[in-house]
């Protein structure tokens, strides 16, 4: 079964426009299944990988060629794996000079792309990023009818709607949330008909990148150090980034620990969350918080796969949980943080709207609003929301707090 990706209704709106499309994303995500669907859906159409060194090896030493065979008598030509070709950009740019082909290019690191094809294509690229399924793109495929009820509720959680949520189709949704956050979007991961077959999908994700990305595209052969970093921000998520303790951790010096975080943003592994701040005085912290695009890769780092009911880390999982959802679904966020420690997990900046500002909480019954009181005091516009996984508390008066389930987000 094809599990339905909201990235091709954007793709498919730009197939009549001249400029190469290029998706990026992590290996597995889904982009060589994505591609293939849409290129099944057209006419006059090539697909090649070049993971296929015969076309690789064309593009790289005889590019005239390669456009006869592969491009010149196509309206559009699909090049999968693209990460793997040199110069490839410049290349790029002669086809797209000299043919009327579309080019739709997928890829699975930012640094590939942006080393080898982005400074050629000024002007001539779209670049998209595909990640593994969002909670909604995992329900679509989980449980249809239970994902359009999701659509209707979900539609309206910006817009302070009262919650009208049944019990019964509440723990539906909780409990697909919990297994989302527990094991991540990975679409392989997502079919597998149980747990321990989760876990070695995963497993093998996690040795791949390391075998392809850390040593094809890094070239770091010794990368114990590397691995040792990874789980020590598996271990920090949703806080504030230790640089000194994660350099003693990791043994790598500062400049080293910034170029590999770097990295590790560029190959999907993880984001730095940067601060929201007005008031440089009172607010400006400049250490970023730490998260994880995918939760299951982050617990298979740590090995961790209980339940969220038995996990201490259980406020971590939900947080980074909310922020794959925030990102997959294109949103501009940051957290706020005062000097003395005050802290709003999430921030949102839309066009149009006021701040949003979103605290996460497992247990929304047991809730210190002063945090929030703090922040609606400093921006009285902004619109409170307090996400929860079990059931909601009351709104401290006059607190203009509204509470949502978090997988609403």
């Amino acid at each position: 079964m094809y599990i339905e990706r909201k990235l091709e209704e954007k793709i498919l709106k730009y197939l009549d426009k001249p400029e190469i499309i290029a998706i990026l994303g992590p290996r597995q995500c889904g982009k060589t299944t994505m591609l293939k669907k849409i290129f099944s859906d057209l006419k006059n159409a090539n697909f090649i990988s070049f993971e296929d060194r015969d076309a690789l090896n064309l593009f790289n030493h005889d590019i005239g060629n390669f456009v006869e065979l592969y491009a010149k008598n196509y309206k559009y030509l699909f090049i999968d794996e693209f990460q793997y070709a040199k110069s490839g950009g410049k290349k790029l740019k002669y086809i797209f000079d000299t043919q009327k082909t579309k080019i739709i290019i997928s890829g699975s690191s930012a640094i590939d792309l942006s080393v080898n094809a982005i400074k050629y294509l000024v002007g001539r690229i779209f670049v998209f990023n595909l990640y593994p399924l969002s909670f909604e793109e995992f329900l679509s495929y989980k449980n249809r009818d239970l994902f359009e009820i999701y659509k209707k509720e979900a539609s309206g959680f910006l817009e302070f709607e009262k919650n009208q949520i049944s019990n019964e189709i509440h723990n539906k949704l909780k409990k697909n949330f919990e297994e989302y956050a527990i094991y991540g979007g990975y679409p392989r991961v997502v079919i597998s008909a149980d747990n321990e077959e989760k876990k070695e999908v995963l497993k093998n994700i996690y040795g791949t990148f390391f075998l392809r990305e850390v040593r094809d595209v890094l070239g770091l052969i010794d990368d114990y150090k590397l691995e040792k970093l990874i789980k020590g921000l598996a271990l920090q998520v949703g806080g504030l980034i230790e640089y000194n303790e994660l350099g003693q951790l990791s043994e790598f010096s500062y400049p080293t620990l910034k170029r590999y975080l770097n990295f590790l943003e560029k190959t999907f592994i993880c984001r730095r969350l940067p601060p929201y701040f007005k008031n440089k005085r009172t607010e400006i912290i400049k250490n970023p918080k730490i998260y994880f695009i995918d939760c299951g890769m982050r617990n298979q780092i740590i090995n961790d796969f209980r339940p969220i009911e038995e996990r201490g880390d259980r406020g971590q999982i939900l947080e980074n949980a909310v922020f794959s959802q925030l990102v997959k679904n294109g949103y501009d966020f940051n957290f706020w943080r005062t000097k003395n420690k005050n802290e709003v997990d999430f921030i949102l900046k839309m066009e149009g709207r006021n701040l949003i500002a979103l605290e996460i909480k497992s247990k929304a019954k047991v809730f210190d609003f002063g945090s929030i009181k703090l922040f609606k005091r400093d921006y009285p516009e902004s619109k409170i929301i307090v996400g929860y996984l079990d059931v909601p508390a009351s709104p401290a008066p006059g607190a203009e707090i509204a509470f949502s389930p978090v997988y609403l987000f």
